[in-house]
């Protein structure tokens, strides 16, 4: 597999991890406290609200790692895990694009 089917994969999961950031965003807002939904819901409500901007944040880390990757896809060592050196399975680029880690530095 060339670069640029590389980068075709990293581009649709920026794309997808924009679309799922937004999302989270719209799932994320205040929980207002005149929403007549009863106590025990509200708590629920907050504390589902707590879940999902945790998965915000994961989110836009890998949003950032993608880009990291997408701007490196040209460079010499792309492909080449960061510790080791070694070059990173074309499997493990497809499945996790933004892995800048063979699996066993990842451990």
């Amino acid at each position: 597999m060339d670069r640029a089917e590389i980068e075709v994969k990293v581009r649709a999961e920026i794309k997808k991890t924009e679309q799922l950031i937004a999302e989270y965003k719209e799932m994320t807002k205040p929980v207002a406290p005149d929403d007549a939904i009863g106590r025990i819901s509200r708590m629920d409500a907050i504390n589902n609200k707590s879940v999902t901007e945790a998965s915000l944040r994961k989110a836009e880390g890998k949003l950032s790692s993608l880009h990291r990757v997408l701007s490196k896809i040209d460079a010499e060592d792309f492909g080449l895990c960061l510790k080791c050196n070694q070059p990173i399975p074309i499997g493990r680029i497809l499945i996790r694009p933004q892995s800048l880690h063979c699996v066993n530095c990842a451990r």
